[in-house]
């Protein structure tokens, strides 16, 4: 195992932690944990209004090292178990909730991406590899979601979430087909976008194609917004209001940099928790946003984090997939939805 440490200032507390804002996590060791002080001083309120959110007793953990680029956390309910991606190596992973015991869950994975439950408990992944969404059913059959629109294949789907009147929708950017490493180097044949899949016809719509690289996909708790990260030269992430199957009032909702230094950074993967924050796999670890898009939390890691997902039996537990690890932390929240 690597032991590592990393630059920065060891925090006493949450309010030393408000006064400082060093994107550096605290130095320790992520391979063989020892004490810590708590409150973990890599869990930092920003803003008074995120102190209710951390739990003065439990500290960041580093569940499993060694993928290539982690992505896509999902959690099972039914199951006890977290499922998410190791793209390069094609291969999915899964942490089992009773024993913390990893093991490779799906090997090839079409070098997936994100992922996600629906409303029956059947998985949906987005393959890079071979450019489509698809279902795992229950009896182990695939069903392909989307592969093609209007005739062209698409780039190399991406994120993913499902809607409660059973559409799919998902993200459908160029990563998995620039190169040989998360997929296989193609030309693109459709313009990067955002699909929604009716979940009865099956009919494809475009959900917006305004974005360079998008990314992340998550809905408001009440299903009346979705969010929407653009990892290209916007840096954002938008959000537009559902009127039915349709979009509209589409909008900036946070540009994005590195707490206390201004440099550029950029939103991954999010979910939100119930009470509408958005908490986004953003560097330096996760920034979390209000509903008005104001940054009051930050989660620093010692990786860049890529996605993030509520779990657990009580879903008040944060996975987040960065890097060559998994981690997770408890919170004073609990997710928003299923997956």
């Amino acid at each position: 195992m690597l032991r590592r440490t990393f630059l920065g200032t060891t925090l006493g507390g949450i309010a030393a932690a408000q006064q400082s804002i060093t994107p550096f996590p605290a130095p320790r060791d992520w391979d063989h944990p020892g004490p810590i002080r708590y409150p973990d001083p890599d869990v930092v309120a920003l803003d008074p209004r995120f102190r209710k959110y951390i739990i003065g007793n439990t500290p960041i953990r580093r569940l499993y090292f060694g993928t290539l680029w982690a992505e896509g956390p999902a959690w099972n309910g039914v199951g006890r178990y977290l499922v998410w991606s190791d793209i390069p190596n094609n291969v999915q992973m899964r942490w089992l909730e009773e024993d913390s015991r990893v093991a490779v869950f799906r090997n090839p994975s079409g070098y997936s991406n994100g992922n996600t439950f629906d409303f029956e408990g059947r998985q949906l992944s987005c393959e890079h590899g071979n450019r489509r969404v698809v279902r795992y059913e229950y009896n182990g059959t695939v069903t392909v979601i989307a592969d093609h629109f209007e005739g062209k294949r698409l780039n190399s789907p991406n994120d993913i979430v499902v809607h409660p009147d059973g559409s799919i929708w998902f993200s459908d950017p160029t990563y998995g087909i620039n190169g040989n490493y998360e997929g296989f180097k193609a030309q693109k044949e459709l313009k990067e976008a955002a699909y929604r899949v009716d979940g009865k016809t099956g009919r494809m719509t475009i959900v917006t194609d305004e974005m360079g690289g998008p990314n992340g996909v998550c809905f408001s708790p009440d299903y009346k917004k979705v969010y929407i990260a653009d990892t290209g030269p916007g840096r954002e992430v938008r959000v537009w209001d559902l009127d039915g199957e349709k979009v509209r009032n589409g909008r900036r909702f946070i540009q994005f940099d590195i707490p206390g230094t201004g440099a550029p950074s950029y939103a991954d993967g999010m979910r939100c928790d119930v009470d509408g924050n958005l908490w986004c796999g953003a560097p330096p670890g996760v920034q979390v946003f209000t509903p008005e898009g104001e940054r009051i939390g930050l989660i620093r890691l010692p990786e860049t984090c890529a996605n993030v997902a509520f779990g657990g039996t009580k879903r008040n537990r944060l996975f987040m997939a960065a890097s060559e690890s998994l981690y997770a932390v408890y919170v004073n929240t609990t997710g928003a939805h299923i997956a």
